[in-house]
């Protein structure tokens, strides 16, 4: 113990630099379990999907959405997650898979699925960019 001690008297820099990491690793677990939706890889998704008990909303543009998406997704813009929607109050007592293009602009619809109410939301981790480099199939219907 008094090794350390007098490491971290000889190290003051390094021992700050290793607890600031530490700090902000705690404070990302704790923020990204407080968001109040999940993240599934396209394995995970693949599970979800296969139990029949989600619904997949694809939140790409119209000209993305066209060129792939996963088989059964409704293709509803971000946009119309901002205001009052029937189709998106419709969401909110299901269980949904949000995707996009690469992961990141889902998060923003989730987090606001979640504001209006939902329990069971989940990001596709990676969006399409992931889905399609994991050769899962697309349809394009």
């Amino acid at each position: 113990m008094e090794q350390l001690i007098e490491f971290a008297g000889n190290h003051a820099m390094l021992v700050g630099g290793f607890s600031a990491v530490i700090l902000l690793l705690l404070w990302t677990e704790v923020s990204r379990h407080a968001r109040g939706y999940t993240e599934l890889t396209p394995v995970d998704a693949v599970r979800r999907i296969n139990q029949g008990k989600i619904t997949i909303v694809d939140i790409s543009t119209a000209a993305e959405y066209s060129k792939g998406h996963l088989a059964g997704a409704k293709n509803i813009a971000l946009s119309r997650f901002s205001k009052a929607d029937a189709d998106i109050e419709k969401l909110t007592s299901k269980a949904v898979l949000l995707v996009c293009k690469n992961g990141q602009t889902a998060h923003q619809a989730a987090a606001k699925l979640v504001k209006q109410g939902a329990a069971d939301v989940a990001v596709l981790k990676g969006g399409m960019t992931q889905w399609t480099a994991d050769q899962y199939p697309v349809s394009r219907k």
